[in-house]
């Protein structure tokens, strides 16, 4: 049986990605975001999904790098690639073509249909913060079979409006994703430090359908500044084990130089 960490001895950060990592099925195509999408992405490479294709915006295929990519342009993903193709292939042939299974995104802010903002915090024109932008991800979460979503929970990321909407989830509930013609699924799961959300099949509202241990429903709902729905058979996941977390944190020693 394979030894489970303590618990105590976990970041809620790392339940966050590891619970994130344990989504990816072995085999999939994963375009892939950098930050803790990537972190995940990787960390379901070394463990239990070794067959896992990441794909990264700037064109690589099938990338295993050693170290966390600190950009899409990070040199090791061209070099430890399968393929490289260039950009409009990526977006056209692979992603607009449907040949990718799952889309893995952050974002600064999300609302209860699993829209995303990666734009602007505040006005548009004049804002407090002027956050990097969608780059891809418009066309991830339209095109790939699914997009899961990884992201601190608090009111400032769970809102009730988007100061600004960068990218696409179910729009304004169901339909919205038809009018549109996307093909994809859209966001199917939400993966947070406190627990993970996904979208009812009867309105695309995000529930929330597990608790990381240790973490109580109430607790999710005062992050949450819409009036959060919770699923009648509430989860609550593993904890990390002692070869996830071992795997996770040697990306930190190698960040690290170590």
């Amino acid at each position: 049986m394979t030894a489970v960490i303590e618990a105590g001895t976990y970041t809620a950060e790392e339940m966050m990605v590891v619970a994130a990592a344990r989504r990816l099925r072995d085999g999939v195509t994963c375009f892939v975001g950098i930050g803790a999408p990537s972190r995940a992405a990787n960390l379901a490479r070394r463990t239990h999904a070794p067959g896992v294709v990441l794909i990264y915006e700037s064109g690589t295929i099938g990338a295993k790098p050693q170290h966390l990519p600190l950009s899409i342009g990070d040199g090791e993903l061209a070099e430890t690639a399968d393929a490289v193709v260039s950009v409009p292939e990526i977006f056209a042939y692979w992603l607009q073509g449907g040949r990718i299974d799952v889309g893995f995104l952050g974002a600064a802010q999300i609302d209860r249909y699993g829209n995303l903002n990666s734009t602007v915090i505040g006005d548009y024109e004049h804002p407090a913060v002027r956050l990097p932008g969608g780059g891809g991800a418009p066309e991830i979460a339209a095109s790939c079979h699914e997009t899961f979503v990884l992201l601190s929970q608090s009111r400032r990321t769970f809102v009730e409006r988007l100061d600004f909407r960068s990218t696409v989830g179910f729009g304004d509930g169901i339909g919205s994703r038809e009018l549109l013609g996307f093909s994809g699924s859209g966001v199917t799961a939400v993966i947070t430090d406190l627990g993970v959300l996904e979208p009812d099949a009867s309105t695309c509202e995000l529930v929330l359908t597990s608790l990381h241990p240790g973490v109580d429903a109430d607790t999710v709902r005062a992050q949450t500044g819409w009036r959060l729905r919770v699923s009648d058979t509430l989860l609550e996941g593993a904890p990390p084990t002692q070869a996830e977390l071992s795997a996770l944190r040697s990306f930190r020693t190698m960040e690290n130089g170590a």
